[in-house]
């Protein structure tokens, strides 16, 4: 009886073992989300590279090396590209009409009507350069390939110089497109410009703050992912 005893306390401990082990795991995993929401692909596949190699001296390599392969890190480009219009814009960002978002196609600065143009115009207002120049500084310092699209509302044009909305809404996206060149130490090859007319709305145009919303021109930083539009 005495030897048994003895032998159960040889393992009364060992849960011990398996705890640590545990909070081990568990801190490589929360380590690991940290590091991705901060660091580009290179440097997580060098981090990654790191921990496998870490883990591996401990006799459990496999198990981490899987938890680390196993996360797909999220678009840090486009969120450091986000980031940084915002703060460039900042100024400009609490002005009706102006909006800065990110989606499946990149970073977009949503620019409204009233923002740059005159009603029923394509020339741009001399209070709306500002703005402008602030948009061409974040293009001087990224090399994503850029689309800029007019659109407009459901209301037909009437007098001016163009005789639709489609025209009208492709005159302005030129238009900026123009503005934002005009330095000329930006690489035109880089833009394409589209005019949509009414044709693809963000909200209805039954009311008249939907048809403001609708009158716009998006200027947007494609994706590194996606390459060229």
């Amino acid at each position: 009886m005495r030897k048994r005893r003895q032998r159960d306390d040889d393992h009364t401990d060992r849960w011990v073992v398996s705890y640590a082990d545990f909070i081990t795991l568990l801190f490589a995993f929360f380590t690991v989300m940290y590091a991705i929401s901060h660091v580009d692909t290179g440097k997580l596949e060098r981090f990654a590279g790191s921990m496998r190699s870490a883990f591996r001296a401990t006799g459990s390599g496999e198990l981490n090396t899987n938890i680390i392969e196993g996360i797909r890190p999220i678009p840090y480009e486009d969120m450091q590209l986000e980031k940084d219009i915002r703060s460039t814009l900042e100024n400009f960002v609490t002005i009706p009409g102006v909006t800065v978002s990110r989606d499946k196609r990149g970073v977009r600065i949503s620019l409204g009507d009233s923002v740059l143009f005159d009603s029923g115009t394509a020339e741009i207002r001399e209070e709306a350069k500002p703005l402008l120049q602030s948009v061409a500084s974040v293009l001087k310092r990224t090399e994503n390939a850029v689309v800029i699209e007019g659109h407009s509302d459901n209301v037909p044009v009437r007098g001016g110089k163009n005789a639709s909305n489609w025209e009208l809404s492709t005159a302005r996206a030129t238009s900026v497109l123009m503005a934002l060149l005009a330095d000329h130490t930006i690489n035109p090859a880089r833009f394409s410009a589209a005019g949509y007319g009414e044709y693809r709305p963000v909200v209805s145009n039954v009311t008249p703050e939907g048809r403001a919303k609708n009158r716009r021109v998006d200027i947007i930083f494609v994706s590194a992912k996606h390459g060229t539009p």
